[in-house]
């Protein structure tokens, strides 16, 4: 009896270890299949932004930057998506971060070009991740199991919705209209689709915190595509114009150290050059044209007529796709100007 009864123990306890082992590779299958199925829920690099690192520095402040922010704060408030529009270089991208910012949301930020199209908005698969796990039942047997589960990468627009994030799409206008088709279901039926992306969680519930700046320049402007109508009844469009003239000294003197007078004469000259010319010249360039003269001006601080037309030449030359003769008549008007 002894006998038997210290086999049966033996065997209990091959029995208890075996049935440990197999619980083991129960749970680390189960976790494996655990980490597999959460793969689609993360993301790369995330595009989302505390609103205080996105506020443009220099902003300048003054009546009617404030006014004018005001307005479009209004608008978002009042949950409308909002089309900023205007001639290039008139202070449109730092007006829309800027309001951005004030919301206290995460930003996202998003550039458009001809590259841009549905995936690059809401996403896309981004290859497969595969899982290995090595189960040992029995001594010297190895039974392996192997997970592979492709990856989907949210983009700035999916993330945005779902966080409840302010987007901000630059020069949305250069982007392929029919990339934006998603959009209409985001600010209608406050869903978005994702192309692309299979079974649970094709789509998203739009966060009721989201919304949306777009920027575009003018409609005369190369590369410019004309969007659809039915994206656009969608949005309220705040067309912004150059500032004021006290406003431009103001922000071309937060971008530089100059003298006073030589902000004036830039500003002044910018102005003038403005309504001369038929190329677009905005308070970027004359941020630009305030940088040279720092560089190139006299010892004194102050420049004269001609340092300002050759400075003005060189910003104002890229805009000027021609030959050595037109560059030539593009200094004589500028110098007429000055």
């Amino acid at each position: 009896m002894a006998d038997d009864s210290s086999r049966k123990r033996t065997v209990r306890g091959r029995k208890i270890r075996s049935d440990r082992e197999q619980k083991s590779g129960r749970r680390a299958k189960k976790e494996l299949t655990r980490r597999a199925a959460s793969v689609g829920d993360r993301n790369g690099d995330s595009p989302l932004a505390d609103p205080e690192t996105v506020v443009p520095e220099p902003f300048v402040e003054t009546d009617a930057v404030t006014s004018l922010r005001d307005r479009i704060g209004g608008w978002l408030e009042a949950d409308q998506p909002v089309h900023l529009l205007g001639p290039t270089g008139c202070g449109k991208t730092a007006l829309a971060l800027s309001v951005a910012a004030e919301r206290g949301r995460p930003v996202v930020w998003l550039n458009g070009d001809e590259a841009v199209d549905t995936a690059a908005l809401v996403g896309d698969h981004a290859g497969g991740e595969r899982y290995k796990e090595d189960d040992r039942f029995v001594g010297g047997v190895s039974k392996q199991t192997e997970i592979v589960r492709e990856r989907w990468v949210d983009n700035p627009l999916s993330v945005a919705v779902r966080e409840g994030a302010t987007l901000v799409y630059n020069e949305f206008s250069r982007s392929d209209p029919a990339a934006h088709n998603v959009l209409l279901s985001v600010f209608e039926e406050g869903v978005l689709e994702r192309p692309g992306k299979r079974g649970e969680g094709r789509s998203i519930d739009v966060h009721p915190e989201f919304r949306a700046i777009v920027t575009s320049n003018d409609v005369e402007y190369a590369g410019v595509h004309d969007q659809q109508d039915a994206l656009l009844d969608r949005f309220v469009g705040v067309h912004v114009e150059y500032y004021d003239e006290e406003t431009e000294r103001e922000i071309v003197a937060s971008h530089v150290d100059l003298l006073a007078d030589d902000v004036d004469a830039i500003v002044e000259t910018t102005r003038a050059l403005r309504d001369d010319l038929e190329i677009v010249v905005g308070t970027r360039a004359a941020i630009t044209a305030a940088k040279g003269m720092t560089v190139f001006d006299g010892d004194d601080g102050t420049g004269d007529d001609e340092l300002l037309t050759d400075v003005f030449t060189d910003v104002l030359a890229p805009k000027i796709a021609g030959t050595d003769d037109d560059i030539e008549e593009l200094r004589a008007s500028i110098d007429d100007t000055i």
